[in-house]
């Protein structure tokens, strides 16, 4: 199974999606493809972000502005959970006494 898909694929894949739209999500850089010689790849995560800009202009009935509002969010919200991924890792290498002492402190606050 391959982690690369080609736009018709795509298509296939997100049954609600059109070309038309997958179109302008790519040039609202709402989805980023790898570009190729042979034409756009998409990977599945780009194929769940396009679920979800689904989700959010027909279900939801946002404008492109709005959804590209709502997107920013989403990947600023991930970029925190990523960062936050990242302390827990490195707090997790300290001495014993170093991470009771940050937990206390959390606690505090």
């Amino acid at each position: 199974m391959t982690d690369l898909f080609t736009e018709d694929e795509v298509i296939l894949t997100v049954t609600r999606l059109t070309r038309q739209q997958l179109g302008r999500y790519v040039e609202a850089d709402l989805v980023r493809p790898h570009s190729a010689e042979q034409g756009m790849f998409f990977r599945k995560v780009d194929i769940a972000r396009l679920e979800l800009l689904c989700d959010l202009t027909q279900d939801l009935d946002l404008d492109e502005g709005t959804v590209g509002i709502v997107i920013s969010l989403v990947d600023q919200l991930h970029g925190a959970r990523r960062e936050l991924v990242m302390l827990t890792e490195v707090i997790q290498t300290l001495p014993t006494d170093l991470r009771s002492r940050i937990g206390a402190a959390l606690q505090r606050i």
